[in-house]
C-alpha cells in the first residue's frame, strides 16, 4: 500500500486536497482509504456525506473515516490496568471504569499513529490518504515515534533486564525495587508498535504532500515546512498551491493579487513539483467540486530521503555526511555531538540522530550548508580508527 500524508498551515485548505486527492486516486482506479484526524467532521463537509470513526462509502472505490481518539483511550487504560491490577490493589487504589476515562493530552496524537500504523498495514485498499493536523503539529506528530522510542530505550533499556528468577534476588541485594516485569512487557509491546509506525514513514510508497495558499504568509510556511519534513528524513512529493487566482487584465482589482501569486508560483517551482489548484469562487463541497480541482492523486515516490556518507580521505583527510535541509539558513543551524549521537537543530526543529557507524570514530571537523545541503566533515580519530599495515 502507499501512504499519502497531506499537511500545510492551518485554514490553507488542507483537508479540501486530501479529500480531492483521495477521491482523484479511487476514480482512477486506486482502492482509496480516507483518514482524517479531526475531532470535528471536517471531512464530512467537504466530501458532502457524513464521516463518523467507522468506515463509510463516500464514492465509488472512496473509504472514508476519522480517528477515534476517547476509544482507543479508553482500552489501553483499562488494559494497562488490568496488567497492573495486583499493584493498585495493594495500594488500596480505585480502579477508573470506561466510561468515566476521558484522553488525556496526548492521546489523540497515539491514536493517529495507531490508526495509521493499522490503515496502513491493510490489505484492503491501495492508497491510504491521511488529512493530518496543521504543519507544525503534524511535523511533531510524525517526530514522536522516533522521539518516544528513544525515551523508552534510555528509561528501561533492554539490555539491562534481568532474569525473571533473579529479579527479587537483586532486589534486595541492590536495597531497591526493580521495575517489574509488566513494566519491561508494556514498554517492550509500545515500542514494537511506535517500530511499526517508523516503518509505515520509512516505506518507499509512504510521502509527504504539502499544501499551501501562493503569496508570502504561504512561502514562509512552505519553507519552514519543507525544512522540518526533510529533517525528519522524509520525501514531499508535491506541493498543492490552493485558491489560485485566474488571470487578469491588468486594469482588474484582481491584478495585485494576481502578480503575487504568480510570483510565489515561480519560486515554488524551482524546488517543488507544483500543482495549482483553481479558486472556484467558493467553498468546494461535494465531489464535483472536488474533481473540478484536478488535483494529482497517488504519489510517483515516497520513503526517507539517504543521508550517505563521502569519503574524502584521500583528498583532505575526512569523510562527509551529507543532510539535505532544503530552504535551512545558516543563522538558524546548530550542532551537538554527544557521544554516538548528533543533534541537530534547524529553525524550529531540532532531531536527535544516531551517527553512522563510521563515523562514530571520528571527530566532528566542521560544517558548512551549500546547495540546500548541510555537508558536515568528520575526522578519523586515530586511537579508535582501524588501522591498516
Amino acid at each position: 500500500m502507499r501512504t499519502l500524508l497531506i499537511t500545510g498551515p492551518g485554514g490553507s485548505g488542507r483537508t479540501t486536497v486530501a479529500a480531492g486527492t483521495a477521491l482523484a486516486a479511487a476514480r482512477a482506479g486506486a482502492r482509496t482509504l480516507l483518514l482524517g484526524t479531526d475531532r470535528t467532521d471536517t471531512l464530512g463537509a467537504v466530501l458532502g456525506t457524513p464521516v463518523g470513526t467507522g468506515p463509510v462509502e463516500a464514492a465509488p472505490g472512496l473509504t472514508a473515516r476519522r480517528v477515534d481518539a476517547d476509544a482507543g483511550f479508553r482500552a489501553d487504560l483499562t488494559a494497562l490496568q488490568d496488567r497492573a491490577a495486583s499493584a493498585l490493589d495493594l495500594l488500596g487504589a480505585s480502579r477508573l471504569e470506561p466510561e468515566e476515562i476521558g484522553p488525556l493530552p496526548g492521546a489523540e496524537e497515539l491514536a493517529v499513529l495507531r490508526a495509521l500504523r493499522d490503515a496502513a498495514l491493510s490489505e484492503a485498499y491501495d492508497l491510504l490518504v491521511v488529512d493530518l493536523p496543521p504543519a507544525p503539529q503534524a511535523l511533531a506528530l510524525l517526530a514522536l515515534p522516533e522521539e518516544l522510542r528513544r525515551y523508552l530505550r534510555r528509561l528501561l533499556p533492554p539490555e539491562r533486564q534481568a532474569a525473571r528468577a533473579l529479579r527479587p534476588v537483586l532486589g534486595r541485594l541492590a536495597g531497591v525495587p526493580l521495575p517489574a516485569q509488566w513494566l519491561y512487557d508494556t514498554a517492550a509491546r509500545l515500542d514494537l508498535q511506535l517500530a511499526a509506525v517508523e516503518a509505515v514513514l520509512a516505506d518507499r510508497g509512504t510521502a509527504v504532500r504539502l499544501v499551501a495558499e501562493p503569496g508570502p504568509a504561504g512561502a514562509d510556511a512552505v519553507r519552514t515546512a519543507t525544512l522540518g519534513v526533510a529533517l525528519r528524513g522524509l520525501r514531499t512529493d508535491a506541493l498543492i498551491a490552493t485558491r489560485v487566482l485566474p488571470e487578469s487584465d491588468g486594469d482588474s482589482w484582481l491584478a495585485g493579487p494576481v502578480a503575487q501569486q504568480r510570483k510565489t508560483l515561480d519560486e515554488w517551482r524551482q524546488s517543488h513539483d507544483v500543482h495549482p489548484a483553481a479558486h472556484l469562487g467558493r467553498d468546494p463541497r461535494g465531489t464535483d467540486d472536488l474533481a473540478a480541482l484536478a488535483l494529482p492523486g497517488a504519489p510517483a515516490g515516497g520513503g526517507t530521503v539517504d543521508w550517505p556518507v563521502t569519503d574524502r580521505r584521500a583528498d583532505d583527510g575526512v569523510l562527509v555526511w551529507h543532510l539535505p535541509l532544503p530552504g535551512a539558513r545558516r543563522e538558524e543551524l546548530d550542532l551537538i555531538r554527544r557521544g554516538d549521537e548528533l543533534v541537530v537543530t534547524a529553525g524550529p526543529f531540532r532531531r536527535i540522530v544516531p551517527l553512522p557507524s563510521a563515523l562514530r570514530r571520528c571527530t566532528v571537523d566542521g560544517a558548512a550548508l551549500r546547495e540546500d545541503e548541510l555537508r558536515i566533515r568528520f575526522r578519523p580519530d586515530p586511537q579508535l580508527w582501524p588501522r591498516t599495515r
